[in-house]
């Protein structure tokens, strides 16, 4: 009897205790802020970042809306958002069908009509994306990988802030009744870049690309700034679906615009301001149709024999022959210090760590053999340049001898105000070559187009000027073809110009389209644009 009451009073007492603990906790006020808390569930939207802009203010990326569905357990989700989600989302659905917590799915519409919270959200890049090469692409973390995004990632995105939605739900995971999800917007601190991209323009060069070239790039630039303007390079990628494109032939997420290339004849109008300025410009050739030099020969293109050829007859029917024994006079150190000066062998500042290739200018000691010299003179040999810097060389031509560092950047916007934080760097000016030398140039460069090589260049209304290119690679097909790099590159209109155009073709056997004809067609659509 003793041992019962004993153990009475030891289960008395440990009831007490328990009702002591249970009291406390309930008056704990930390102990219901915590339950609190549990129940309640914060999803954060993808995290904002800085928009590009084009030199008018219209946006380049976040053109397009997006949606996001809140998830509730026990709703049907599944069913309802479906046929809604994309791809990537359907999966998404399937595996998380049973979750017990609500969660953001991403989904084509807006489908608050079928009773579901909806949110929009800013999609990075649309459905036909715009300057996808030099813009760039972002990781699945949302961090910049390529191109501008990667340059200026640390900008643009800020401090990462993401705006969230709160609910407070049951131990279900359903909302409380009586309440309703909480949107929060989060302060941004990153910014936004304005870049010197022209939408319209770089649309329409977009346009003509898809429809005449298949491997290659398109540079507009402004002539008075030397402003890229329009920034195209094929085959495109799909910047949402980037892994899509890692395998795929012709090296889709290479920017031509920014890689080196043998440039071939359009290098000619180098040695011909060089001779200008050195007062060599009367020189006179007989061109058989090839060049003997210390045993080497070398052929005019398709070994078209020119007879006598002056330096305007020379340009305008891109005679090997007459720009070795051009160059021959010059002598190596005058042909490389004009180049020099024109910015080849050099990388082309973008933006942050982006920039153009420097490309491949041969040392002063190789040039001292003859045969390299000759290569050099007709743009071959060790010569690798990128269409930026071509661009920039035709551009000093078109602006009266003044060198200017094509550009891509504005200005840095302050992300919530859109104030300008920063104005993009002004590229300094050089006058490379006298004024009278360029007006020299850019006649024999319209010659080109009325009477040469280049005639196809020639747009149906206004005028241009340019000059053709066809470089060899050393590369070969399977039929053992060699493939070649497709050049033109010129301005318009002939008489003021107003623009530069780069057009390459790389890696070519049969173009669907001649360099020479799309920049024709390029010229054509910027003066359409200016009617409008």
């Amino acid at each position: 009897m003793r041992r019962i009451t004993v153990l009475y009073g030891v289960l008395v007492g440990l009831f007490a205790v328990v009702l002591c603990r249970l009291y406390l906790a309930a008056s704990n006020t930390g102990y219901a802020a915590r339950a609190a808390g549990q129940s309640s569930v914060t999803l954060s939207m993808p995290a904002r970042r800085g928009t590009f802009y084009d030199c008018q203010g219209l946006p380049l990326t976040g053109l397009q809306t997006g949606w996001y569905a809140l998830c509730l357990p026990g709703e049907s989700s599944y069913v309802r958002l479906y046929d809604a989600a994309t791809p990537a989302g359907q999966a998404a659905l399937y595996q998380r069908r049973n979750a017990a917590a609500p969660f953001l799915l991403e989904v084509s519409r807006d489908v608050s009509a079928l009773g579901v919270y909806a949110y929009p959200s800013v999609r990075r890049y649309c459905q036909a994306p715009l300057c996808q090469h030099l813009i760039g692409y972002l990781d699945g973390e949302g961090r910049g990988v390529a191109g501008l995004e990667a340059a200026l990632d640390r900008q643009l995105a800020g401090s990462g802030s993401r705006d969230t939605i709160t609910c407070e739900v049951t131990g279900q995971g359903r909302l409380v009744e009586g309440t309703q999800p909480l949107y929060t917007r989060a302060g941004f601190e990153g910014v936004d870049v304005q870049l010197t991209i022209s939408r319209p323009v770089q649309r329409a060069m977009e346009a003509v690309a898809a429809q005449t070239m298949t491997s290659g790039c398109i540079l507009v630039l402004d002539v008075d700034t030397a402003q890229v303007r329009a920034s195209v390079s094929l085959p495109g990628y799909d910047p949402d679906h980037v892994a899509a494109s890692l395998d795929q032939p012709g090296s889709p997420l290479l920017d031509r615009t920014l890689a080196a290339y043998a440039v071939g004849s359009v290098f000619k109008p180098v040695l011909t301001a060089a001779a200008i300025e050195a007062g060599l410009d009367g020189l006179v050739v007989e061109c058989p149709g090839y060049t003997m030099v210390d045993g080497q020969v070398f052929r005019c293109a398709s070994g078209t024999a020119h007879g006598t050829v002056d330096l305007a007859a020379a340009l305008e029917q891109s005679c090997n022959g007459y720009f070795i024994r051009l160059g021959q006079q010059l002598g190596a150190e005058r042909v490389l210090e004009a180049a020099r000066a024109l910015g080849f062998g050099q990388h082309t500042p973008v933006a942050g760590s982006l920039q153009g290739a420097a490309g491949e200018l041969p040392a002063l000691e190789t040039l001292e053999t003859s045969g390299q010299l000759a290569n050099f003179s007709f743009g071959q040999g060790q010569l690798l340049a990128t269409p930026l810097q071509v661009a920039a060389m035709m551009n000093t031509i078109a602006a009266g001898g003044v060198c200017r560092t094509p550009s891509f950047v504005l200005a840095v916007l302050d992300g919530e105000s859109g104030e300008v934080v920063e104005s993009g760097a002004i590229p300094a000016a050089r006058q490379v070559f006298s004024a009278r030398t360029a007006q020299r140039l850019q006649q024999l460069l319209t010659g080109v187009v009325a009477e040469g090589t280049g005639r196809q260049g020639a747009p149906i209304h206004g005028s241009a000027a340019g000059k053709t290119g066809t470089a060899q690679t050393g590369q070969f097909t399977a039929e053992g073809e060699e493939k070649m790099n497709l050049w033109f590159a010129g301005f318009c209109p002939a008489e003021d110009p107003r623009y530069t155009v780069v057009v390459l073709q790389d890696g070519q056997t049969d173009p669907v389209c001649s360099s020479a004809r799309i920049f024709a067609q390029v010229c054509e659509a910027l003066w359409l644009l200016e009617q409008e």
